[in-house]
């Protein structure tokens, strides 16, 4: 994550993280985004890529967090998010049918934990995502709810759905990383060439996430305890129906090892 920081900002200039500059890396990027396709298993190639393109949209978001009440106390409280997600009791404690349960259910027979996630995002080299300032710990809230958004959109952790769910963040925090791992990720399994329509439902998911409200200011405990279909509602999240009707043993199909632009 890049951090901007402005002196005349009580909020940014307070003990800012080292890395200021906002400026893009693109050929750093590209180079994690290689590593990805090779394979799609590194998350650590993720990271650098957002840490490449990061941009000021950190700053962006948590600004606009802090400009509505509801997001102001959120940031306020600062809350670790990871913490809670790492709670088992907590996470044990959802009955049927919640959000809660769907994200226990999730993350379960796929080995995923909240605290493995954020050990992926401390390989970054000149990443700090642990340093003690409002916008560092906004980057890991937004590192946090990851998996979460899988659930309330319905994208699973196969190839496709970790391009389409990108797509959908991309909408949401407008970060130029989600928007270059969508892409390639749509580019790669269009050259498939099953007639599945892989770039379409990648596409549904970036239209998806605009039409949403905007998820970085949810209330997430809170969320947890809510109905699954019921939240989806309120928040705005249209089934990813592109995604859905393409069989599940397409959509995690080996990507093509050598970047093609």
């Amino acid at each position: 994550m890049a951090f901007d920081s402005e002196p005349s900002d009580p909020v940014t200039s307070a003990s800012p993280p080292r890395a200021v500059s906002h400026r893009l890396q693109p050929l750093r990027a590209t180079r994690a985004l290689r590593k990805l396709i090779a394979d799609k298993e590194d998350t650590a190639q993720v990271f650098e890529i957002m840490r490449a393109l990061s941009g000021n949209t950190v700053v962006k978001g948590y600004r606009r967090l802090i400009s509505t009440a509801h997001g102001g106390r959120i940031a306020y409280e600062r809350e670790e998010f990871c913490e809670r997600l790492s709670d088992t009791a907590w996470l044990n404690s959802f009955g049927p049918g919640t959000v809660g349960e769907a994200y226990r259910n999730f993350i379960a027979p796929r080995g995923l934990t909240a605290e493995g996630l954020a050990e992926e995002s401390r390989k970054t080299a000149d990443g700090e995502i642990d340093a003690k300032h409002p916008l560092a710990w906004y980057g890991r809230r937004m590192r946090d709810v990851h998996d979460v958004w899988h659930v309330l959109t319905g994208y699973g952790t196969d190839g496709l759905g970790e391009a389409c769910v990108v797509a959908f963040s991309y909408s949401q925090t407008k970060s130029l990383g989600f928007a270059l791992i969508a892409h390639a990720g749509a580019h790669q399994y269009q050259k498939i060439g099953n007639g599945h329509p892989y770039r379409k439902a990648v596409l549904e998911a970036f239209r998806n996430g605009k039409a949403a409200a905007w998820l970085p200011e949810v209330d997430y405990p809170a969320l947890f305890a809510e109905n699954l279909e019921a939240a989806r509602a309120r928040l705005k999240i249209t089934p990813p129906k592109t995604y859905q009707s393409i069989p599940e043993d397409c959509r995690d199909r080996p990507l093509t090892r050598k970047f093609d632009a």
